[in-house]
């Protein structure tokens, strides 16, 4: 029988591929939703495999990282504090004109990038 988790971790994948498929089509701030959507899936799984227990339905990463009680490479924690402040953005959006300007394909070739490290590193720690 599969734990869990795993669902969660399929799902994380699922999504951040879908990143991917959004950068190729031009969708550059609707791929950096799905990358932290991603990410979210993947801390829920870990949230989930550690604390035993369904975490609250909430979007903060940190949050999330924070109540699993891992402590991840410098490097992930900072970015993982700029993809959940980008959230915010792609989420609840001002002006798309604006978030097409800050969200370029470079900016967002990064964060994909970035983003598909950390869940490589959020799988080591099941």
């Amino acid at each position: 029988m599969a734990k869990k988790y795993e669902e969660w971790l399929k799902q994380a994948d699922y999504d951040i591929n879908t990143a991917e498929y959004m950068f190729d089509g031009g969708r550059y701030f609707y791929a950096v939703f799905m990358c932290h959507l991603s990410i979210e899936k993947a801390l829920k799984g870990l949230y989930l495999e550690r604390l035993k227990e369904m975490s609250p339905k909430v979007h903060n990463l940190i949050y999330l990282l924070n109540k699993s009680g891992v402590k991840p490479p410098e490097t992930i924690g900072r970015f993982l504090v700029t993809l959940n402040e980008a959230s915010v953005v792609t989420r609840y959006p001002d002006n798309i004109e604006k978030l097409q300007r800050d969200y370029t394909k470079d900016v967002v070739m990064d964060i994909v990038s970035k983003s598909k490290e950390v869940l490589r590193w959020i799988k080591t720690q099941f």
